[in-house]
């Protein structure tokens, strides 16, 4: 039946969001992090422009870490129930058509029962949707999170060194190369994570 293949299809794409989060939740951990230790300052002058690598702070950034670990486990439980909801119906879509098969109800009773499970189809599909646009808009919010916290705590650090213009590199992009002092990733690092620790500190 048509319902059964659309049922493991958008299980399939919930499976697929919630392996997305996962994925980026193991490029965090395993992440080589260059944070610890000496910092070699930045030779980069005031006026001058320089860069950070964002997807190395969005690895190794407390906060990320933090975040994702909340948006991973809101995921798997989300899924959790989809796959559950799910399987119930695919077994209930079985069961009937088992009984169809064998001649086991009359043709009255199927048509009952037929409409029944378009009704749980439907029912199904709304709340796999709902939970889907749900997953997007939690990495949607953490995503602005993410932003908005780099961005304030950017603004306070260029205050002190004053720099002309500082880049976001992402994938090589804008940055194609450039010279390695320019680079005050491991720096922003630091003094990123320490405010962060520090302030979380003060919540709890």
């Amino acid at each position: 039946m048509k319902n059964v293949s659309l049922i493991l299809s958008i299980v399939a794409i919930l499976a697929a969001a919630a392996f997305g989060v996962i994925l980026l939740s193991d490029k965090g951990e395993t992440a080589e992090s260059t944070t610890e230790g000496t910092v070699e300052a930045s030779t980069a002058a005031k006026g001058g422009i320089v860069y950070i690598q964002l997807d190395r702070i969005l690895q190794e950034y407390d906060m990320a870490n933090d975040l994702r670990s909340v948006v991973e486990t809101k995921v798997q439980n989300i899924q959790a129930e989809v796959d559950r909801r799910g399987k119930k119906l695919e077994n209930d879509v079985n069961e009937f058509q088992e009984k169809i098969n064998k001649g086991l109800m009359t043709r009255s009773v199927a048509e009952v029962q037929s409409e029944k499970l378009r009704q749980q189809e439907a029912e199904f599909n709304t709340y796999a949707n709902q939970k889907q646009n749900e997953i997007m808009e939690e990495q949607t919010v953490m995503m602005n999170q993410l932003a908005d916290a780099i961005k304030t705590f950017i603004d306070k650090y260029n205050e002190e060194k004053k720099y002309a213009m500082i880049l976001t590199n992402q994938g090589g992009a804008p940055v194609i190369t450039g010279d390695a002092a320019l680079d005050i990733t491991d720096d922003v690092l630091v003094k990123l994570n320490e405010e962060y620790i520090k302030n979380k500190n003060k919540k709890d």
